[in-house]
């Protein structure tokens, strides 16, 4: 006869409570891309995530609180989506690029940054991890373009293309440009084969 394991609520109970968490950053995340910070309560982030606001509080007991960690949330999101994008040519990596800057995770992180500017409670982590997000997404975006960052140019060249997909992403905000940010993205792609495919000069 095997021997029977007495039952253990501790992991299920401890899973759920991972996915109410998660439930309620990814709440939090979608209220401010859509309402902003002043349109995103405890409540309405409780409601959306489909739990009372007492569960809500028992995670985040203050509003800065689950803020605060909605930020890192999205900080941990897009460098996710960073990490994942395969390697592929030039122009698919700019696009790729330019869509993380388009998509639902900017826009969140954007409200973020305007309620930085306003609270102080936010407003070091936001910093701080945005500098964090920078950095890598610099790295990942060299090594997606296979940048050589020793010569000369190149370094500057890729921090520009992140700033000018941080433009349209800013764009995007108010219209959908989506027709010419495919002759952009089109563009800079070529930019980007003239400058990393250069040949090296003599030394001098």
């Amino acid at each position: 006869m095997g021997v029977v394991m007495p039952p253990t609520d501790r992991t299920p109970k401890q899973d759920r409570s991972r996915a109410t968490r998660r439930r309620l950053l990814e709440a939090a995340v979608s209220c401010l891309a859509e309402h902003g910070w002043a349109g995103s309560t405890v409540s309405a982030v409780a409601e959306r995530a489909g739990v009372s606001r007492g569960a809500a509080q028992h995670h985040f007991p203050t509003r800065e609180d689950l803020f605060t960690a909605a930020v890192e949330y999205v900080a941990e999101e897009r460098s996710a989506a960073l990490r994942a994008l395969p390697v592929q040519g030039r122009t698919e990596v700019v696009a790729a690029l330019v869509d993380l800057y388009t998509g639902p995770l900017f826009r969140a992180a954007l409200q973020l940054w305007v309620a930085a500017s306003n609270e102080p409670q936010l407003r070091p982590r936001v910093t701080e991890l945005e500098a964090r997000v920078g950095r890598e997404t610099h790295r990942i975006a060299v090594e997606l373009l296979a940048a050589d960052e020793t010569r000369p140019g190149v370094r500057e060249t890729v921090q520009g293309l992140l700033d000018m997909a941080r433009g349209l992403g800013l764009a995007n905000v108010l219209t959908d440009d989506t027709a010419r940010r495919q002759r952009v993205v089109a563009q800079w792609a070529m930019l980007l084969d003239d400058v990393l495919d250069r040949p090296r000069g003599p030394r001098g």
